[in-house]
């Protein structure tokens, strides 16, 4: 990165109307992907599915890549940067996308999606002990309240399960595990992505990603393939993980990088389980419980703080912190 994560916050430009709608759009679909993948996982198995997934997505990532860019520039830099590519679309697609999956065969939907709000305190963690930026104690305290919201959450799961599963404590916790693992390896992808993908434009990292997690994935996915009938609803569900989800929302959300920047981009993270918790209530009838709100709020205000996006409370002084060092994940 050119510039620390701190000092690129300041030149960014305010979000736009156009922006916050953009904005928005991007949350919605990024929120049903849970519940597309409530719906697709229990036919097709995890593996199938997030294959399709990301060959659907890096499908129409490549053709918008082929149109927009020179092909033969746009092969070369594919090329030259393979490696790199495969491992970020292993960290960032097709590891956290299966555990996502994984969890959604316990826990419901807009649970899923609110732990995905943990990416930030992740992302914030992970580029502290890697990259070694800065960790201030208002930041620190945001880290350890938004893990201490995972627990509210999870705890309210296994206090009473979602409905249409057969949970147990240790199958809840589990699950939730795998969740926040996803959210980890995101981090992790991020703070990869700033040593060894800086310089390449985002479209071209966000096709050669997809590439590779369906390179990575379609083995499994070959081996795990269903033996039953599939059902429209789970083909319908692939459809809006594929193009929705994936190939429109990752184009979005570069769009929205470019013109507002990073800092400005990652507050999506805070309306995703908004949506998550919507979808999920509206059609698959998912129980909204008061201790699953609870769970979310702490886990946003711990967010909030741990990215800087509240940069200081009363009392605490006017040194809030950095205020983008986990700006560059959902």
């Amino acid at each position: 990165m050119r510039a620390r994560p701190d000092s690129t916050a300041r030149d960014v430009p305010p979000m736009t109307p156009v922006n916050i709608v953009q904005l928005t759009i991007l949350a919605a679909l990024w929120g049903a992907s849970f519940l597309f993948i409530r719906i697709g996982v229990s036919d097709f198995d995890v593996a199938p599915l997030m294959a399709l997934r990301v060959g659907i997505g890096a499908l129409f990532l490549l053709v918008v890549l082929i149109i927009r860019r020179p092909l033969r520039e746009s092969i070369d830099t594919l090329k030259r940067r393979a490696w790199p590519l495969v491992v970020v679309g292993v960290l960032n697609s097709a590891a956290p996308f299966c555990l996502f999956a994984y969890a959604e065969l316990t826990l419901s939907a807009g649970v899923t999606s609110v732990i995905n709000a943990t990416t930030p305190l992740w992302g914030a963690l992970v580029a502290f002990v890697w990259l070694k930026d800065r960790l201030s104690t208002l930041r620190s305290i945001g880290l350890a309240i938004g893990f201490a919201g995972v627990l509210m959450l999870v705890w309210d799961q296994i206090v009473a399960p979602s409905s249409g599963t057969v949970a147990t404590p240790a199958t809840t916790a589990l699950a939730a595990a795998a969740a926040l693992g996803a959210t980890l390896l995101y981090g992790i992808a991020a703070s990869y992505t700033k040593r060894h993908l800086m310089g390449v434009d985002a479209l071209t990292v966000a096709t050669g990603t997809m590439i590779g997690a369906t390179v990575v994935l379609l083995p499994l996915a070959i081996a795990q393939w269903p033996a039953a009938p599939i059902s429209l609803h789970a083909w319908t569900s692939v459809l809006g993980l594929g193009i929705g989800c994936t190939g429109i929302a990752y184009m979005l959300y570069f769009h929205l990088i470019a013109v507002a920047g990073p800092a400005r981009a990652m507050t999506v993270t805070f309306v995703i389980p908004l949506f998550g918790i919507l979808w999920g209530a509206l059609f698959l009838g998912e129980r909204v419980s008061a201790g699953m709100l609870a769970g979310c709020a702490v886990i946003l205000v711990g967010t909030a703080l741990s990215t800087g996006v509240v940069k200081r409370l009363p009392g605490f002084g006017a040194r809030g912190g950095a205020t983008a060092a986990a700006a560059d994940k959902r």
